[in-house]
């Protein structure tokens, strides 16, 4: 995956409108629980389709999870290979329409597992999430049960009486993990269904789940996913999101740990504070944004929704403590502004 300013594959959704729009609410100069309660509010607003969990689910995952390399399949979590060995169980991709509950087919997997839930998830609601239900083969699925998630590599398989979920699948699972926390709260608590000490998060989160979104980088797969269930239009969309797929940093900032990946790589730099920096009109009519400081500003970019790198500007003069940047087209951007090697970054709209 790009390392910096790949929007495009992170954000493609039904139109450039929605790609805007999503996380138009969110401040993201806050950090820690601040900054996990926008995001809990968003994505819990923006869930405004609830599947079933029977006919729903089943026809949804056909569609979510379909293998990238062959579309009348699905991949299956926590599987490895297709048929070099007699062991069906650890199938990576099988049949779409070979759905059920007998040895040979594939189910839906509870990542979060259902009776681990506080209460337990259910059929409806956390239970019918499509975001945190996955195509697995039925038997591997037994296998898993209700097991906590633990650290270990390799492919998938038990670790004492926890389970690991294999190399591929750690960094989904991680993610999975967080929007359920912090879309249902304490219903989906880290420390019930993982492994790994809490200590150094301000929350329930652990350790294990910010290493393995750190070690196991978001997939096309996953980016699939994401935006086919974020659109409320789809047959099986819900409407919302899953922040830690579009970024991966945010747990980052949320949470700390090991950093992961900023796909946007606009949240990463240490930032100043907000108030140091007024900017305006916002939104702008006349294609011209004022930027008032006392501080003396070292770079200031422009980049788009897409990722596009739109203006750079290096060592921009100012008059009466006012910097411009002028002749913008009409969009959407993200306005990073650098001083004494700090960055602060805020949305802008040109109409």
């Amino acid at each position: 995956m790009k390392k910096i300013y790949s929007f495009l594959l992170l954000f493609v959704v039904a139109s450039a409108f929605s790609q805007q729009a999503y996380y138009n609410s969110i401040n993201f100069n806050l950090n820690g629980t601040a900054l996990k309660n926008q995001l809990t509010q968003l994505i819990t607003n923006t869930h405004v389709n609830e599947l079933s969990y029977t006919p729903d689910v089943w026809e949804a995952l056909k569609i979510v999870d379909r293998d990238p390399n062959n579309s009348n399949n699905v991949l299956l979590i926590y599987g490895w290979e297709n048929g070099t060995d007699s062991d069906v169980t650890n199938d990576r991709s099988r049949n779409r329409n070979n759905n059920g509950g007998n040895n040979g087919q594939w189910n839906r997997e509870h990542v979060y597992a259902q009776s681990i839930g506080t209460p337990d998830l259910g059929q409806s609601g956390p239970g019918a999430d499509a975001h945190m239900l996955r195509a697995s083969d039925v038997q591997r699925n037994g296998s898993r049960g209700n097991r906590k998630f633990a650290a270990s590599s390799g492919n998938s398989g038990t670790v004492g009486a926890n389970w690991y979920p294999g190399d591929e699948w750690k960094g989904d699972v991680a993610r999975i993990i967080m929007y359920m926390y912090v879309r249902y709260g304490t219903q989906c608590l880290p420390t019930n269904i993982g492994i790994g000490s809490s200590a150094g998060t301000p929350d329930a989160m652990i350790d294990l789940f910010l290493n393995w979104n750190a070690e196991d980088p978001v997939s096309q797969f996953e980016i699939t996913r994401n935006n086919y269930l974020a659109n409320s239009n789809n047959q099986y969309g819900q409407g919302n999101r899953n922040p830690f797929i579009d970024n991966p940093y945010l747990a980052t900032k949320i949470w700390g740990g090991v950093a992961a990946q900023d796909t946007w790589g606009t949240l990463s730099t240490q930032t100043a504070t907000a108030y140091e920096f007024s900017i305006y009109p916002n939104p702008t009519n006349d294609r011209r944004i004022n930027i008032d400081s006392d501080l003396e500003v070292e770079e200031i970019h422009l980049i788009s929704i897409n990722g596009q790198l739109v203006q750079s500007i290096q060592k921009p003069v100012k008059q009466n403590n006012t910097y411009t940047i002028e002749n913008l087209p009409s969009g959407f951007y993200f306005l990073k502004i650098t001083s004494d090697n700090q960055s602060v970054t805020k949305k802008v709209v040109v109409n």
